[in-house]
């Protein structure tokens, strides 16, 4: 039902109750990591260049904090640049990284909700370029030094990352 309820309607445009948006928020947090080859027919959530990686729910290794802390650190860094709607997110996203990665309204939606529960972002209705209505997501104070904080966390994790693999058999 919620799978449906997102894919019919944009997900800032309806308001739920806040019981069914923990829960949606709880199932976007256990999903895991897959290949697009394994299953072709799910609907890709982000995805990251050939071979594709997309954010599924099925039963592999847990990198769930990795690929939820790495969206919402994209999500913060868009957003320091200026405020945007979430259409413009997703459009920023897709421009910025040349095409490589792409998020869906299913886990745009949730993840800009926890940064604006956090305290990192805060929402505003606005009209777009093109006169209608939309949320407007801006970073905080308190965002900004998040963001500081995750681009040092990052940079160390995907530095060690490399080192792992730029390693050469013995």
């Amino acid at each position: 039902m919620a799978k449906a309820l997102l894919t019919s309607a944009r997900f800032d445009q309806f308001n739920p109750e806040p019981s069914f948006l923990s829960a949606l928020i709880g199932v976007h947090r256990r999903l895991k990591v897959f290949s697009l080859f394994a299953q072709p027919e799910k609907f890709p959530l982000l995805t990251e260049g050939s071979p594709r990686i997309l954010i599924s729910d099925t039963d592999m290794s847990k990198p769930n904090d990795l690929v939820q802390g790495t969206l919402d650190l994209l999500l913060l860094k868009i957003l320091a640049l200026e405020p945007l709607h979430g259409w413009a997110i997703t459009l920023r996203l897709k421009s910025v990284s040349g095409d490589v990665l792409q998020v869906s309204e299913g886990s745009l939606y949730p993840a800009l909700h926890k940064l604006e529960q956090e305290g990192w972002i805060t929402a505003e209705w606005k009209q777009t370029e093109n006169n209608r209505r939309a949320k407007f997501y801006s970073l905080t104070r308190l965002g900004k030094r998040h963001l500081v904080s995750e681009v040092a966390n990052w940079e160390r994790l995907s530095s060690a990352i490399s080192r792992v693999i730029q390693t050469s058999e013995v």
